[in-house]
């Protein structure tokens, strides 16, 4: 069984086991088989660069080299920012229980791009969170699968169905168009009216 997501909230700690949500529980999903002739399945391969060299499933991976074109361990590698600087890796949300602060906004909310979504089955009572979620708060948090570099944005919401959802995205670049903006009509309307087609010439 997999490891539950623990939230910690007011005085107690709730755990939840996860399922994600996709398009294929939503709406169904379909396989394409390609066949031989001989009604054999056929397996996706690559063509290398010399043009008759066919690499199966498996035959190929990616790797580090040095700037020397030596092997490289990936165990030896450190993460640092545009400037140099060492980056300190995150943690898996997964280790230890992940704390929920004061609710976040709707607009908040709506500000991220949401790519993940996942339904969360309490493990034993979650009434006291239940019962602020009920009231329509939205619990921010950041959140890693796995950990690495940097975490994304959960979000612990609840549906009109009365279930539990965590919501994984990043935040939204969002560019307003300001009111002095000159738009395509207020330049035509601008143009020089020789430039317009005089119809007495047709």
């Amino acid at each position: 069984m997999a490891k539950p997501l623990v939230f910690h909230f007011g005085d107690g700690d709730f755990a939840f086991g996860i399922s994600k949500v996709d398009r294929s529980r939503l709406y169904g999903y379909k396989d394409v088989e390609v066949l031989d002739e001989k009604g054999r399945r056929c397996e996706l391969a690559t063509l290398a660069g010399d043009g008759h060299t066919v690499i199966g499933r498996g035959g190929s991976s990616f790797t580090q080299l040095t700037v020397d074109g030596e092997w490289c361990d990936k165990g030896t590698l450190k993460p640092v920012d545009i400037h140099g600087n060492e980056i300190t890796p995150v943690a898996s949300s997964y280790s230890a229980p992940v704390p929920l602060a004061d609710p976040t906004t709707v607009a908040d909310y709506l500000q991220h791009n949401i790519r993940l979504v996942y339904l969360l089955e309490p493990e034993g009572d979650a009434s006291p969170l239940y019962e602020q979620l009920k009231q329509g708060s939205i619990f921010k948090f950041p959140y890693s699968y796995r950990g690495g570099l940097e975490a994304d944005a959960g979000f612990l919401i609840q549906g009109a169905d009365g279930n539990f959802f965590m919501a994984v995205g990043n935040p939204t670049r969002v560019e307003f168009s300001g009111p002095t903006q000159v738009s395509a009509v207020e330049e035509e309307s601008e143009m020089d009216e020789s430039d317009l087609m005089d119809f007495d010439m047709i």
